[in-house]
C-alpha cells in the first residue's frame, strides 16, 4: 500500500507482519505536509501525535479529526472505509499503527473485556477515541522515531515497541479516568496542570522546586501532585528526569557534545552524577552507549 506525500516531509512504514504496519510521519518543513494512503474498513488504526498538531479528513474534506500535541486517537469502522488523508503541520511527528481485526483480537486475552470494541455487542460497531497518552508512551514513541539501529534489525526492534506501546496504551486504570475525578473535570486547572509541565521541560536545567512551580501556576501543592500523576501518570520530578535523559540521550546521538556539555544542558553540576543517572534510566554509560551506536 503506497503513501503519498505532496509536500516536503519524510515517511517512513515498518511492515510487522501481514496485516500489521507502524508509519512514521515528520514534517520539519516550515508549512502544511499532506499524506494519504488506501486503509480498508478491515483495520483499526492507533494515531499517536508526539509533537505538533495533524489533522485526519475524511468524506473527500467534509469531515475532520484533529489530533494534538501528546494525544492520540483510536479509529475502527466495520462498515466503511477509513482511508487515511493526514495534513501535519510544520515541526510535527506522528506515529499510526495499523493492524488488521483479526490481529488486534489475537494481542489479547478473554480477560480483556474492559476494551469496549472487543465485545461481542460492538464488533460490528464503529468506534473512535480521542485521548491524551502518557509521559510513559512519549518515550516511546521517541524512541519509535529515533531509533538509530542496524537495518536488518529495524522490523524487529520497532515490533517490541509497538507491542509495549499498545499495552501501555490499553493499561487502563481506574484512578486514570479523568470522568472519575472532579478535579480534573475542572478544564481551567488541566490548563494550569499542562503550564506547570510547560515550566518544568523549559527550565529543565534549573527546574523551580515544587512550591515555587505551585505558585507560579496558581494551584495548592498538593493539587499540582494529585493533577499532574493524574494526568501525565508520574510525580513532577519523575516525569522530568524521564524527559532529560530523553533529550540527553538525542543529543548523545548528534555526536555534537561531550559528555560533561550535555550534562550541563540537563542540569547536572559533574559529569559523574550526569552519568550515574543516564546509567540509573538506561543502565549504561553515556560512553558505552554511544560505543553500541557507532558499532551498529
Amino acid at each position: 500500500m503506497e503513501v503519498k506525500n505532496n509536500a516536503q516531509g519524510s515517511f517512513d512504514e515498518v511492515r510487522i507482519e501481514e496485516g500489521f504496519y507502524v508509519l512514521k510521519f515528520q514534517n520539519e518543513s516550515d508549512s502544511f505536509t499532506n499524506y494519504s494512503r488506501e486503509i480498508n474498513k478491515g483495520f483499526i488504526q492507533f494515531h499517536f501525535c508526539l509533537k505538533g498538531s495533524g489533522t485526519f479528513l475524511f468524506n473527500k474534506g467534509t469531515y475532520t479529526l484533529n489530533v494534538s500535541e501528546e494525544n492520540s486517537l483510536l479509529l475502527y469502522n466495520t462498515q466503511l472505509d477509513l482511508p487515511l488523508n493526514l495534513n501535519l503541520e510544520p515541526k510535527s511527528s506522528l506515529v499510526s499503527v495499523v493492524m488488521t481485526l483479526r490481529k488486534f483480537h489475537s494481542l489479547f486475552t478473554a480477560e480483556a473485556d474492559y476494551i469496549p470494541f472487543l465485545s461481542t455487542d460492538n464488533k460490528e460497531k464503529k468506534y473512535y477515541a480521542q485521548e491524551p497518552f502518557s509521559p510513559s508512551i512519549a518515550i516511546i514513541l521517541s524512541q519509535i522515531i529515533n531509533f538509530n539501529l542496524h537495518p536488518s534489525i529495524k522490523s524487529l526492534y520497532v515490533k517490541g515497541k509497538i507491542y509495549e506501546l499498545i499495552a501501555l496504551y490499553f493499561n487502563k486504570s481506574p484512578n486514570a479516568d479523568i470522568e472519575q475525578c472532579p478535579y480534573l473535570a475542572d478544564e481551567e486547572n488541566v490548563k494550569k496542570i499542562k503550564k506547570a509541565k510547560e515550566i518544568i521541560l523549559a527550565n529543565m536545567a534549573e527546574p523551580p522546586t515544587l512550591a515555587e512551580l505551585a505558585s507560579e501556576i496558581g494551584l495548592s501543592l498538593k493539587r499540582l501532585k494529585e493533577g499532574f500523576k493524574q494526568i501525565y501518570g508520574d510525580s513532577v520530578y519523575s516525569f522530568l528526569f524521564d524527559h532529560k535523559m530523553e533529550y540527553a540521550k538525542r543529543l548523545l546521538e548528534t555526536g555534537q557534545y561531550n559528555v560533561n556539555e550535555i550534562g550541563l544542558k540537563v542540569g547536572y553540576s559533574t559529569a559523574s552524577h550526569f552519568i550515574a543517572a543516564f546509567k540509573k534510566k538506561y543502565n549504561t554509560t553515556p560512553k558505552k552507549y554511544l560505543l553500541a551506536l557507532v558499532g551498529n
